[in-house]
């Protein structure tokens, strides 16, 4: 007897008509038509279920704190991050994990899982770093956390950084962070990610560096960090986030640039909501998108995932945790409006970013966990377009989540009533 039978459901590779079976918390079976006794069956009615959604690029310690204790007025970054500055003195520990708790909770009923964190290590009483574990502890039962240790004021540009990163590692933080561009110098810059490599690498820890946060083309730093990833043989275990810098950079350095990311194994995270609200701000017109220049990583191989970033923070005043959001601005911003483009996105969010994350047992096949959603669409496509109704969310068999179906009641004039969620075959 299964725990769980789905069957008549569409998988994002277009199968359709597909049942999986699900024993212990795993996908046992995942075939066509399939009819087994089940303590709980379902039919998806020809909907797509997907892997959970993943989101590769957070910041849980500022989440929710939108008006503390101001806006952010020029919409800058640099005025966001002097904000937090003037935050992080008022905040309580108690404060933190009921904002990021509640969070959490948003996260989940959009079908998202799995987020990396970064938090802030440059308070040397590491407030957010304690904070943060414990929401760790008590979201582990259905929402996989991951924390990088993050020096937002600079690893070498402020006092104790070192010391405090790796405090905030021997306390449990699972990836080791950085933020070059911030660094004084860009000499300083390119030795903050020498040091922290060779952190890393002593410790078998990720990377997961904030690269270039910046419209400056000169900023350059994810050129070292792929150049340190191959020196020091850590292929696959490296991501660059947000990279934006790249999107003001001359052709011909961005050839050169390219197959190196690529060969060293670097992944990249790209925030579409937010580099294309902070980047751009000293230009009059043209004004630069300032994101990264996805279709071109994912034509050169590098793995290429889309992270939330900021929810209601001194960084961003939108959001709700949303990864179909992330990727519909995604694929407009990168201009992915092709068919295969728009299917890319949906990768973005979902297995390329749990391939950043080195999520075990993610997928739909035999063996994954069964951790899954249903959506209220036809095919990642629609999903995107729609950004679907979450249906039914699982977590290993578990339904942790249900949203009822969006429809629209038609009154009008000279027709019959009916009904309508704007499907292409409603």
């Amino acid at each position: 007897m299964l725990d769980l039978l789905i069957t008549n459901a569409t998988l994002p590779d277009g199968r359709t008509g597909m049942s999986i079976a699900v024993q212990g918390g795993r996908i046992a079976e995942v075939t066509a038509g399939l009819d087994a006794p089940a303590h709980e069956k379902l039919d998806a009615q020809g909907l797509l279920l997907a892997p959970h959604f993943v989101d590769p690029h957070f910041h849980m310690d500022a989440t929710l704190s939108y008006g503390l204790p101001r806006v952010n007025q020029s919409g800058t970054l640099l005025e966001g991050i002097a904000l937090w500055g003037e935050l992080k003195p008022l905040l309580t520990a108690d404060a933190l994990i009921e904002r990021a708790l509640a969070y959490c909770d948003w996260a989940v009923a959009k079908g998202l899982l799995a987020v990396r964190s970064h938090v802030d290590t440059s308070d040397p009483s590491l407030l957010a770093v304690d904070a943060l574990l414990e929401v760790k502890r008590k979201v582990g039962p259905y929402l996989d956390l991951q924390l990088v240790a993050f020096p937002q004021d600079g690893v070498l540009r402020s006092p104790g950084g070192v010391e405090n990163l790796e405090r905030a590692l021997d306390k449990g933080v699972d990836v080791v962070g950085g933020i070059p561009h911030f660094e004084r110098t860009m000499a300083d810059g390119a030795a903050s990610v020498k040091l922290l490599m060779e952190l890393a690498a002593e410790r078998g820890k990720l990377v997961d560096m904030h690269c270039d946060e910046s419209d400056d083309p000169l900023s350059r730093h994810i050129e070292t960090l792929s150049a340190e990833t191959w020196r020091l043989g850590m292929q696959g275990r490296v991501t660059g986030s947000h990279c934006t810098s790249m999107h003001s950079m001359d052709n011909y350095y961005v050839s050169k640039l390219l197959p190196l990311i690529a060969q060293s194994g670097v992944s990249v995270v790209s925030n579409p909501l937010i580099n294309i609200t902070l980047q751009g701000r000293h230009d009059t017109y043209p004004k630069r998108r300032g994101m990264t220049r996805v279709p071109e990583l994912m034509a050169a191989g590098v793995n290429v995932a889309f992270g939330h970033d900021c929810v209601m923070d001194p960084w961003y005043g939108m959001g709700s945790g949303d990864m179909l959001e992330v990727a519909h601005m995604g694929l407009h911003v990168a201009q992915m409006t092709s068919q295969a483009g728009i299917r890319q996105c949906f990768d973005a969010v979902t297995t390329n970013a749990a391939r950043v994350m080195h999520l075990e047992g993610y997928g739909l096949e035999a063996g994954c966990d069964a951790s899954f959603v249903l959506l209220q669409a036809r095919d990642p496509v629609e999903a995107i377009r729609l950004r679907a109704t979450r249906l039914k969310v699982f977590r290993k068999g578990r339904l942790l989540a249900e949203t009822p179906a969006a429809t629209a009641a038609l009154h009008l004039p000279g027709r019959a009533q009916a009904t309508s969620w704007m499907s292409r075959s409603s």
